[in-house]
């Protein structure tokens, strides 16, 4: 029983968020830079929000967005903002900037009345005939993801920056996902679909 207990410990261990090594207090130091785009104007300019984003989702995507630099866009996450401003990050630098950022709380956005209800049928339920599965099943009823399976909190996030990114899946242009999961998801919706889901997704909290 004992040696049972000591492996569970162990593994415990083992499946411990890396990013429990990141510094808040220094992630907000350099997170300075960051703010002249992710704050509350970032929306007019198709920027995300980052606060109460998954610590370790935030890691993956500053470290594709390097590789895709650093590669000339043959790896990783391309954008040439992003790619640019990651590019001299260190692996601390990226630990303490997620552990910033998600200690943080996102603001609430809301849902216009005539999204709400073909939003929660399509994001809740999905759409059988079509073979589009429930956004749910990843994300979960409230949007906020699961930090350990690495999928990322989408509620209240603004809705064009989630329109641009489902659009994105859908053409392929980007492929950073797991399993290619939001790509195949993404390919089988249509103008009217991404249109509902990133605006229900705004008022989801």
């Amino acid at each position: 029983m004992k040696k049972l207990t000591l492996v569970l410990m162990l593994m415990a261990g083992v499946a411990s968020p890396v990013w429990a090594k990141g510094d808040a207090a220094a992630g907000e130091q350099k997170a300075a830079t960051c703010k002249a785009c992710h704050n509350d104007q970032g929306e007019a300019a198709g920027y995300p929000k980052l606060e109460g984003q998954h610590a370790g989702y935030l890691v993956k995507q500053l470290k594709e967005f390097k590789a895709g630099a650093a590669s000339g866009g043959k790896e990783g996450r391309n954008n040439a903002v992003m790619g640019g401003m990651a590019l001299p990050l260190s692996e601390q630098d990226m630990e303490d900037l997620a552990a910033y950022y998600s200690g943080q709380a996102m603001s609430p956005n809301t849902t216009a009345p005539e999204y709400v209800e073909a939003g929660q049928m399509l994001y809740m339920g999905g759409d059988l005939e079509r073979g589009i599965a429930a956004c749910t099943a990843c994300h979960g009823p409230r949007g906020v993801g699961q930090s350990l399976a690495g999928f990322p909190r989408i509620s209240s996030q603004y809705a064009g920056y989630i329109k641009s990114q489902l659009e994105m899946f859908r053409s392929g242009e980007r492929d950073n996902d797991l399993n290619g999961m939001m790509r195949d998801v993404a390919a089988k919706l249509s103008d009217k679909d991404i249109e509902i889901l990133s605006q229900y997704l705004g008022g989801l909290h």
